[in-house]
């Protein structure tokens, strides 16, 4: 097992991720027996690092986490958990929610601590005097219930840079979601450099782009065949990121046994890409987006008369063209009505100035209509917040 160091800490550059536990298809609940199987698979091979969140799983992945950790010694393991502000009814008890976690997670500290899913919308919540969250969750920290705190991180560089800012000296680490393709569909890379120039470890989710990296089309397969006949799709996906030093831990969301013994395999060692291998890679993201070529010059930004963000939000069009999902819509739910893509007024301006050729107006006119008509965090959400209602006997 490669290991990192973070803080006098030796922490497994692979991290079990515990959203994706698969459910025992007689009952329908979540299969044990295979977490258990799993776990002590990847525990006899090194992994010492264990990620949920309260939201996981209706609930339930801090419970099968417990059960499958309580028959190894507290300090042989990390637990990493998470506070779910951007999924709050309203104001709660901040710290009888936190307790809560603590007590299904069957311990009395959390090695780790995160903020759950910071973005231009979810930081207005987190950041509220009235909601208290930032103030709460440190207090358990001064009391030793957490040991690192940091935060899960799905929202812009921009956002990034100035948050870590307003924040200085409260986090140690950052989780964002990177991987070959989000490096650039996602600014994966700018956020990375970000964080590493605040000083912070960083962690990294969704390392195969919720499996569409570990399974690529026979097509794109082939390409990486030619390097080697027995490596997996995911270890290429896993190599790119061992590549970046300031990565500390990268999370697989794994479900199967044949997952984890694939992705022993790879965190064995560190075996560098080759330049050939990475720029394949690259090659096969390229071919992956149905976006547009959006590089981020902002020269389109100078003469727009209404100030819009537009790489930001040619950001948000191409994640949407790829793979639509709330998180996407929540980039923009946090923005104001003029800095929505609906409040271009098709001038034409950014197009003559963009280097790319990019018809900008239309491509904010369709990103218009799919924010109107794609998945949102408030439908997404609503059943975490009926859950954290009654947990916390709010109803």
């Amino acid at each position: 097992m490669i290991y990192s160091d973070f803080k006098g800490m030796k922490l497994s550059r692979l991290g079990f991720g515990c959203m994706r536990f698969a459910n025992d298809p007689a009952t329908g609940e979540i299969d044990q027996e295979k977490v258990n199987a799993m776990f002590d698979l990847a525990i006899a091979n090194g992994v010492n690092y264990f990620d949920t969140a309260y939201p996981y799983l209706s609930g339930k992945s801090e419970i099968a986490m417990a059960e499958a950790l309580k028959k190894y010694p507290r300090e042989s393991y990390y637990i990493a958990d998470k506070f779910p502000g951007h999924s709050l009814p309203g104001p709660v008890d901040n710290i009888a929610l936190f307790n809560l976690s603590l007590q299904k997670c069957g311990t009395d500290y959390f090695d780790f601590y995160l903020f759950h899913n910071i973005t231009e919308w979810s930081v207005k919540i987190y950041e509220s005097d009235e909601y208290h969250i930032i103030p709460d969750i440190l207090k358990m920290k001064e009391e030793g219930k957490i040991h690192h705190l940091g935060f899960s991180f799905h929202g812009g560089p921009d956002l990034l840079d100035e948050f870590l800012t307003r924040h200085e000296g409260e986090f140690e680490f950052v989780q964002i979601q990177a991987n070959y393709l989000d490096w650039s569909l996602q600014n994966a890379k700018k956020k990375y450099d970000i964080i590493t120039r605040h000083g912070l470890g960083v962690w990294i989710m969704e390392p195969c782009r919720g499996g569409k990296l570990a399974k690529l089309r026979e097509e794109e397969s082939a390409k990486l065949k030619k390097f080697s006949d027995t490596a997996s799709d995911a270890s290429y996906a896993f190599r790119f990121l061992l590549d970046q030093p300031n990565i500390k831990v990268i999370l697989s969301g794994m479900n199967e046994v044949a997952q984890v013994e694939d992705n022993l395999k790879t965190f064995e060692t560190h075996r560098p890409l080759s330049e050939e291998e990475r720029n394949t890679l690259f090659e096969i993201a390229e071919g992956m987006k149905a976006g547009v070529p959006c590089t981020a010059c902002r020269y389109c930004c100078d003469g727009c008369p209404v100030s819009l963000n537009i790489p930001y939000l040619l950001s948000v069009y191409n994640d949407y063209k790829y793979a639509p999902t709330a998180i996407t819509g929540m980039r923009l739910d946090g923005l104001s009505e003029n800095e929505l893509p609906s409040a271009c007024i098709q001038c034409g301006q950014c197009s003559h100035a963009c280097p790319q050729s990019i018809d900008v107006p239309k491509a904010l006119a369709e990103l218009t209509e799919m924010y109107k008509n794609g998945p949102h965090w408030s439908e997404a959400a609503k059943p975490r917040h009926d859950d954290i209602r009654k947990a916390l006997n709010m109803d």
